[in-house]
């Protein structure tokens, strides 16, 4: 064998290799050159399509690329989540997650996707107490005149969530097992079909966020009873905490995150995340945050991720003891 020769040949490949890892880092540094997808894992019109957008709008205009709202739902949000983990780590598809993830595995039996290993945080948007509200021609006016109703009719009523494995069927289930009621959880693919059958008295009740049913309460349409949270929700002060109803020690309410695919580049979640919370701490998405009511936060990747490990945690003892399981 010619060894000169052979080294001839590998002499320009082995020039080029500089050239290929110099060309990535130019790629790189300069993201974003096109639009960018925000994967909402619910149908559009419910609170995290509402966050979306609002953030979307402005981090368009921060990063100088179009940042899109792609809506792709089901399953308890695992069918968006599942897209984006397996999508291309270059910081062009994001995923718009919620506590829902935290509690999906707890209560899926497979899941196609780790939401702790295929997915990197970047930073949470924002906290929404959740709220039981029932349609306004409901005689219930009262947590204690709810369960009156629901305990008069045993299996007769139902509630809607926004999908098996939710925060809201989390909610609904462990208000169910904490009252001794029993009642039907219907399942939906986000909160717009999920409030037009509360506001057409197809389901009795909801533990949705307060944003897709504010509007309504504020119309006289839905009646608010109580929020979910520890503490009362700024958009609706004269709604007690299901703590202060007789349910002590219930506490549980959803935040919202963007997340990107495992393996994108650090210094592309770095940027991404600096620009969110410039976004989110500006006046002007705090007071978008308040009409909502939504709370907003704005952290590290670090304090999202140490977030979501304790929810997880959380969540997967609170479901062992509702023994909620989907197969």
């Amino acid at each position: 064998m010619n060894h000169s020769l052979s080294r001839r040949r590998w002499l320009p490949l082995a020039a080029l290799a500089p050239l290929v890892f110099s060309g990535l880092a130019l790629a790189q540094s300069a993201w974003p050159s096109k639009p960018i997808a925000l994967v909402v894992p619910f149908a559009a019109g419910g609170t995290t399509d509402v966050l979306a957008r609002a953030l979307a709008d402005r981090l368009s205009q921060s990063l100088g690329q179009p940042m899109v709202v792609e809506s792709r739902p089901g399953a308890g949000a695992t069918i968006g989540a599942d897209f984006v983990a397996k999508a291309r780590p270059d910081g062009y598809t994001l995923l718009m997650g919620a506590v829902h993830h935290t509690i999906a595995p707890s209560v899926y039996k497979r899941l196609p996707y780790d939401f702790s290993k295929d997915l990197v945080p970047v930073s949470t948007v924002a906290m929404v107490p959740n709220v039981l509200v029932v349609n306004a021609s409901t005689p219930a006016k009262n947590v204690s005149e709810l369960l009156a109703l629901l305990k008069a009719s045993p299996g007769k009523h139902s509630f809607g969530s926004n999908g098996n494995g939710t925060a809201q069927h989390l909610i609904g289930t462990q208000f169910q097992n904490s009252t001794g009621t029993q009642f039907i959880h219907v399942p939906y693919k986000g909160s717009g079909p999920l409030s037009s059958d509360l506001l057409g008295g197809q389901i009795l009740m909801s533990f949705d966020t307060v944003t897709p049913v504010l509007p309504h309460i504020k119309a006289g349409k839905l009646r608010a009873l109580a929020v979910t949270t520890g503490k009362r929700s700024g958009a609706l002060p004269d709604v007690p905490t299901l703590d202060e109803a007789g349910l002590k020690g219930f506490d549980i309410g959803t935040w919202f995150g963007v997340l990107a695919p495992a393996g994108t580049p650090p210094e592309i979640v770095s940027r991404l995340n600096a620009e969110m919370v410039k976004v989110i701490q500006s006046p002007e998405f705090r007071a978008r945050m308040a009409e909502i009511g939504a709370e907003p936060i704005g952290d590290s990747s670090a304090e999202m991720a140490r977030r979501i490990a304790g929810e997880t945690e959380k969540f997967g003892k609170l479901v062992k003891e509702a023994k909620v399981v989907i197969e």
